[in-house]
C-alpha cells in the first residue's frame, strides 16, 4: 500500500490520537472507561518526562489508525522490552494491512532498541484480534492473567 504513511506523532497530532483512543475505546465497549484528555495525553506523550510513545498511520492523508507504547523490563532477560498498549484501525480501514504494518514497525523498533520482547494484551472476547495476532506470529498465554489496581483502591495500597 504505497498511500499509507507510518509515522511517530507530534504534539500537534494529539488532538486526533486522542479520537483515535476514543474511537477504540467505543469498539470495545468501554467508552465510559475514557476519563483522560487531551493535555494529559500531550503531557505524557511530549512533556519534561515522557512516558509513552505513539505511531500514527495515515492513509491518504488521513489518520486511520494509530499504536501506542512504552518500555517495560525483563529481568529474566535482563533485556528492555516493549508493551504495546493499543494497536487500533479504524473499521472502515481494517483488512488492507493498516494493522500488520503498525505492528511490524513496533516490532522493528524493538528490535533496533535490542528489545527481548514485545508483549500486549487482548481482550478474551475479541476473536479478530486474537487471530491476526497468532497469524502475525504471537503466542496468546494462556496461564498470565493482568492484575490491576486503580483509584482509590490504588490509594489504598499505596497508603498501607
Amino acid at each position: 500500500m504505497t498511500n499509507l504513511i507510518l509515522r511517530s506523532t507530534t504534539p500537534e497530532d494529539v488532538p486526533t490520537l486522542f479520537q483515535l483512543i476514543k474511537g477504540l475505546a467505543e469498539y470495545e465497549k468501554l467508552s465510559h472507561a475514557v476519563t483522560g484528555n487531551i493535555a494529559s495525553l500531550e503531557s505524557h506523550l511530549f512533556g519534561e518526562r515522557i512516558y509513552a510513545e505513539a505511531i500514527l498511520a495515515e492513509l491518504d492523508g488521513k489518520a486511520v489508525g494509530f499504536a501506542l507504547f512504552f518500555p517495560n523490563y525483563s529481568t529474566f532477560l535482563t533485556k528492555p522490552g516493549i508493551y504495546l498498549e493499543d494497536i487500533f484501525v479504524l473499521p472502515e480501514y481494517r483488512h488492507q494491512g493498516i494493522g500488520k504494518a503498525l505492528l511490524i514497525y513496533v516490532a522493528k523498533l524493538a528490535v533496533e532498541r535490542d528489545c527481548g520482547r514485545l508483549e500486549w494484551s487482548v481482550l478474551d472476547w475479541n476473536e479478530p484480534a486474537i487471530g491476526f495476532y497468532q497469524r502475525m506470529g504471537a503466542d496468546v498465554l494462556p496461564d498470565w492473567r493482568i492484575c490491576r489496581v486503580t483509584g482509590e483502591n490504588l490509594s489504598k495500597l499505596a497508603a498501607t
